[in-house]
Parts: structure tokens; C-alpha cells; sequence
């Protein structure tokens, strides 16, 4: 099996692979979008679900839930009336800054062509259809306006 070690591909016998367990991850539906919003700081349950937008309850407690036992995100409850519940990045989400700025610099970079790229193709294969706007969030999640990341 041919695994990618950092700088160069090289073959491991034990099948496991860091680029593809973490891409697994990441690509999980809200997962970068709730790590981007805990760069800022601790949110709790329902302020998280909204500073997000868009997910339900449930979706948001499975991914909190897998990033708490996976040691990405910490959790702490406060013992209030009501208990009250916080959430903040551990260490190894708190280095997720560095490829969430990653992405960003690429999408800035690339994405304009992307998109005008997609564009004229939906124009060219039907020009009757109305073309989808390109401010319209799409289905895979939010999309939001440029957001600067807090200061490493």
C-alpha cells in the first residue's frame, strides 16, 4: 500500500494511511465548519448550532460527540441551573488552524476560476434553465462570508 508520510509516498504494511483517516474526518458533514467557529473561542450547544447555521440538533450532538472522544474538541459542563454546556477546540483541533487557513488561501485563490468555470458550463449544457446564483448557500452546508481567523 503506498502511504503519504509528509513529504514523501512510501509503502506501509499495516494499511493505515494519516492523509486518508484525516480527510475521513475533516469531511464529515459540519466538522470544519464547527472547528472554524471554535477557533474564535468556547461556544455553548445552541449558540455553536446557530454560529454555524443550518444544523439540526442532532447532527450537531453526533459530530460534538466524535470530536469530544476523539480529544478535538473538549467539552465542559457547568453546574448551573440549568446545567449549561461549553465547547472549545483541544490541542489537536487548535492545529486545525493551520489547514483551515490553508483552504482558505487556496479557495481565494482558486475558486473565482472554479466558479466561473462552473457557471459557463451550466450555461453552455442548458441555456434555458436559470443558473443557481452564486451567493445561494448549496446543499453540502453553509456558505459563508470571508471570516478572519483569530491570531495564532
Amino acid at each position: 500500500m503506498v502511504v503519504y508520510t509528509g513529504s514523501v509516498m512510501d509503502h506501509r504494511d499495516d494499511g493505515f494511511c494519516p492523509v486518508h483517516a484525516s480527510i475521513s474526518l475533516l469531511q464529515e458533514k459540519w466538522v470544519l465548519h464547527l472547528v472554524r467557529r471554535l477557533l474564535h473561542g468556547p461556544h455553548g450547544f445552541n449558540e455553536l448550532g446557530r454560529a454555524v447555521g443550518g444544523v439540526n440538533a442532532t447532527t450537531l450532538s453526533q459530530r460534538l460527540e466524535r470530536l469530544e472522544r476523539l480529544g478535538v474538541v473538549v467539552k465542559t459542563v457547568e453546574s448551573t441551573m440549568p446545567p449549561r454546556t461549553r465547547y472549545e477546540l483541544g490541542a489537536p483541533g487548535r492545529d486545525l488552524q493551520a489547514v483551515i487557513e490553508a483552504i482558505d488561501a487556496w479557495g481565494r485563490r482558486h475558486m473565482p476560476a472554479c466558479r466561473a468555470a462552473e457557471e459557463a458550463a451550466a450555461a453552455n449544457a442548458a441555456p434555458d434553465a436559470p443558473s443557481r446564483s452564486p451567493a445561494a448557500p448549496s446543499a453540502d452546508g453553509p456558505e459563508s462570508p470571508a471570516e478572519e481567523l483569530p491570531a495564532r
